[in-house]
């Protein structure tokens, strides 16, 4: 089968990543069916998932990597990995969290070639996103806001995420997809591939580090 669907990003899409809600679930006759055709290999059912998750799947990179464009390669191997691994789906999960699934693996396998490489990724609220003009401050940014107002806010969510970027990979991966992303505690476990009482013991530490960084805020 060939990858028909070319994953792309302009700014808007990166803005409004974080917003976007699309989920399927598998447990309709039409999910069903959809799903099968996934796994025959049908080149419009996988542009389908891809139209409908490419955004989901790129915030949640986004967030664990603070890398525009290490989140872009991600989002697209984890696409790649998900056309030679669909067949593999039972379904016992939602599709979006076993799509996060495969994207968590992905980053973690990229963050371990970098780290072999003792690679330090510093990205700058100046620093354009791909091969626009926008720059990462400028996704922050609200224009319904006052200038005082969206400075504050770019400040908050500066803090927060240098905060979950020094955050220990394990607690930054779980307080992304339960307070940010909203998966349930069972969700993140799925994702995480873990116990669902490892996933509360490491979003409890997660919080509670967040807190601390962030008690001026």
């Amino acid at each position: 089968m060939v990858f028909s669907k070319s994953i792309t990003f302009d700014g808007e899409e990166i803005g409004n990543a974080s917003a976007s809600t699309a989920t399927l679930s598998i447990r309709t006759a039409e999910d069903s069916l959809f799903l099968d055709k996934l796994k025959a290999g049908d080149a419009n059912a996988f542009d389908t998932l891809v139209d409908r998750f490419s955004g989901d799947v790129y915030a949640l990179l986004f967030r664990l990597t603070e890398d525009a464009e290490e989140a872009r390669d991600l989002t697209q191997e984890t696409f790649l990995r998900v056309l030679r691994s669909i067949k593999s789906f039972r379904g016992d999960s939602e599709l979006k969290t076993w799509l996060y699934r495969i994207a968590i693996n992905e980053s973690r396998n990229r963050f371990r070639w970098w780290k072999r490489r003792r690679r330090d990724v510093t990205v700058s609220l100046d620093s354009t996103i791909g091969s626009t003009e926008m720059t990462v401050g400028e996704t922050l940014s609200d224009v319904s806001i006052s200038p005082e107002d969206a400075a504050l806010r770019i400040e908050r969510e500066t803090a927060i995420r240098a905060a979950l970027a020094d955050m220990p990979k394990i607690f930054r991966e779980a307080v992304v997809l339960c307070d940010i992303e909203g998966l349930s505690y069972e969700e993140t476990a799925v994702a995480l591939d873990t116990g669902i009482g490892t996933v509360k013991s490491r979003i409890s530490r997660g919080r509670e580090e967040l807190r601390r960084r962030l008690k001026d805020f």
